[in-house]
């Protein structure tokens, strides 16, 4: 019997899917112009979107990771062929600017197995946010991700 999926490709905003067994299938658009379709079973959690009111501006981390993607070396085509440590290292950087770094960490292991949207990650548990509670094995694995930029 197939697994119920979500696909996430219209939400707006960075977000974390947990991989964990729910039964539920997490789809999103990703690999910039390549428009690949990655699947993982878990919970979808978003993380760090807000907007200012007075200028109606949308705040998160997706604007910058967006941007890295589309202007550095990759140009758009979404690192299908996988991350590197240069690539580790600036999304750490934006990750640590919004205040994730405690809570999620890029595996290093599995840099090869991500791409544009579509980071494999380590998540931690973290004494900054309570997000997640009531699991005791740490860490989780999962997958960080955002809009697509295609």
């Amino acid at each position: 019997m197939n697994k119920p999926l979500i696909e996430i490709w219209d939400s707006v905003g960075l977000g974390i899917i947990i991989e964990l067994p729910t039964g539920v299938m997490i789809s999103n658009q990703t690999g910039g112009t390549s428009c690949l379709h990655p699947k993982i079973e878990g919970i979808f959690l978003p993380l760090s979107n807000d907007y200012c009111k007075d200028s109606l501006e949308f705040l998160s981390p997706e604007i910058e990771l967006t941007n890295y993607f589309e202007n550095s070396k990759h140009n758009g085509n979404g690192a299908i062929k996988g991350i590197d440590n240069d690539d580790a290292d600036k999304i750490n950087s934006i990750i640590s600017k919004f205040g994730l770094d405690e809570l999620i960490e890029i595996d290093l292991a599995r840099l090869t197995e991500s791409h544009e949207a579509w980071i494999r990650i380590k998540i931690n548990k973290s004494k900054r946010t309570n997000l997640i509670s009531g699991i005791n094995k740490y860490p989780l694995h999962g997958i960080l991700t955002w809009s697509n930029s295609d």
